[in-house]
């Protein structure tokens, strides 16, 4: 199965006595759909504010992401087991993501 590519820019703003500062930004991809993964988070009511939502799904994309890439990291070798394990329990709760519907 084709999955399509998508990309994601992220602008970090810091606001400080009134004024605004770009601190970083980065691209990120892949054929997860975020704002479809972060509706569905949303709507099963598991946060009360629906910016939790939003939060939760960029903030457990973005550490998939690192995890994958960097498998042989020391930093990770106790966390990556229970992350996916988490992952895992999150993903049979909403969904994959993704077109797959996996």
């Amino acid at each position: 199965m084709d999955k399509e590519k998508k990309s994601y820019f992220f602008n970090v703003i810091e606001a400080k006595d009134g004024k605004m500062a770009e601190v970083m930004d980065f691209n990120f991809g892949g054929h997860h759909d975020l704002a479809a993964m972060a509706e569905r988070v949303r709507a099963a009511g598991v946060f009360e504010k629906d910016k939790h939502a939003k939060e939760f799904v960029v903030a457990m994309r973005l550490l998939h992401h690192v995890l994958k890439k960097n498998p042989d990291l020391e930093l990770f070798a106790e966390f990556a087991p229970q992350f996916k394990a988490f992952k895992d329990k999150v993903r049979a709760q909403f969904g994959c993501g993704c077109s797959c519907n996996k």
